[in-house]
Parts: structure tokens; C-alpha cells; sequence
């Protein structure tokens, strides 16, 4: 199956976080999109790894995701190496996309850094005919995607662009919640606190987006950063 847009994730709820209005704006006008996690995040302090994954389907069905595959790196320790490039090279080259989204340039946890930098070199490489990858036997395509976006994550990061999801503002929220086991719940209070379970997160979240779109004279936006310069076909196209 070819995609419009293929999203990286370090960790199953990366992406639910930090674009999935994006996501959801882009199903609503027919592209496909599809996800890739790299890890099953299994250090996380909250929850167990069979627990995300569960979480992770209700947010795909949520989503109407049109696919989804865990890669099974391993969580805080995956590295930018070889090995690693050539499994993300086998989703890029399975799937075609014309746009990727990935994680932050950097962030508080260093497994989203670690995922950018994977992700941007084995995009370059994935355009390499010289570099020969199989998938299920049959010989892989070399395949570069015309535009790669990061994400903006825990840290705030000046974005480059930013895309209005106020018509989505709901569902997103939605998505981000079915992760139910890494957030606030005042049934459960000896469960170990974390950033993301403080009563505040949702909040400071909704912020950060309703930031976004006052720049853009909307209620709510979602941000981008791009290593190189953007374009378009004429000026009327600005929102």
C-alpha cells in the first residue's frame, strides 16, 4: 500500500501527541496514512508494553489509521546505526510516502533526538540504488520522499509552519486520551507520577496548540520544523 503521509514515532503515543490533528485533517480529505512506531516503549514509567499496544489500536481506530507496524527497537536504547537505518529504510520503501513526519529535533526524553536523526539519514539513504534492501523476499524500490516535517514535542521549539486543527481539536483529543494508562487518574493515586500524569498536562497542552494558532488567527494549531526551505506556488496559498 503507497502513502501520503507516514508518521515516525520513538514510542506508541508520540504521535497521538504531538500531530495528530494533522493526521486526522489529512484522513478527512482522503490520504492515506499510516504509522510507524520504532519501539513499544517499554521503559515507560506507567503501564506495561502490552497495555500501549492496546492503547496505540484504539487510537489507530480512532484515527481510521490505514496502517500501523512496531519496528520492536528497543526503547532508550535504540541506536542511529546500520541495522536501524535499514528497518526504517524496508517502512519507507514498503510504503512510498510523498511526506514524513517524525519526531522533534530534541526533547527531554533523548530517544525522540535519536529518532529524528535515525529517520532524516535513513531517508537519505532510502534514495540510494546502491543501498539493496528485500521485504518478504521480493526486492525493494528505492524510494525518497519529497518532504520530511518534525514534530514539536515535550520542549517548545519554533515551528517553521503550522497546520489549523481546530475542526479536529475534539477528536485529537480523543486520539491523545485512548493512552489513558500514562495520564492522570485520580482512581489510581499510587501509581508512579510522570510528567504526563500531572492533572495539569491536558491543560498546558491545549495551551501550547491554542499558542500555535493565535499566530495563525485560529484556535488551534499543530507545529512543524523542516531542515530545509519551504515553498509555495504563489502567495495566496499563506494562510
Amino acid at each position: 500500500m503507497k502513502l501520503d503521509i507516514l508518521i515516525f514515532a520513538a514510542h506508541p503515543d508520540d504521535a497521538e501527541l504531538g500531530c495528530s490533528g494533522t493526521i486526522l485533517k489529512h484522513i478527512a480529505q482522503g490520504k492515506k496514512v499510516g504509522i510507524i512506531d520504532l519501539t513499544r516503549g517499554e521503559l515507560g514509567t506507567r503501564g506495561t508494553p502490552e497495555i500501549r499496544a492496546a492503547e496505540a489500536a484504539e487510537a489507530t481506530k480512532i484515527m481510521g489509521i490505514h496502517a500501523r507496524e512496531n519496528l520492536n527497537m528497543r526503547d532508550g536504547f535504540f541506536k542511529n546505526d546500520e541495522e536501524h537505518q535499514l528497518k526504517v529504510i524496508q517502512m519507507l520503501r514498503k510504503y512510498s510516502p510523498k511526506i514524513v513526519l517524525a519526531n522533534a529535533y530534541y526533547d527531554r526524553h533523548p530517544d525522540h533526538g535519536r529518532a529524528c536523526n535515525l529517520v532524516n539519514d535513513a531517508i537519505f539513504l532510502s534514495g540510494l540504488i546502491q543501498i539493496k534492501t528485500t521485504l518478504d523476499g521480493e526486492v525493494q524500490q528505492a524510494w525518497r520522499p519529497q518532504l520530511t516535517l518534525h514534530y514539536i514535542q515535550g520542549y517548545f521549539i519554533k515551528p517553521d509552519i503550522l497546520v489549523d486543527i481546530t475542526d479536529v481539536w475534539e477528536k485529537r483529543m480523543e486520539c491523545a486520551k485512548a493512552f489513558k494508562s500514562q495520564f492522570y487518574n485520580p482512581d489510581e493515586p499510587d501509581q508512579p507520577q510522570t510528567r504526563l500524569s500531572s492533572p495539569h498536562f491536558f491543560k498546558a497542552m491545549e495551551a501550547r496548540f491554542k499558542e500555535f494558532g493565535n499566530s495563525i488567527n485560529t484556535m488551534y494549531a499543530e507545529g512543524f520544523t523542516c531542515r530545509r526551505s519551504l515553498g509555495v506556488n504563489d502567495l495566496f496559498h499563506l494562510k
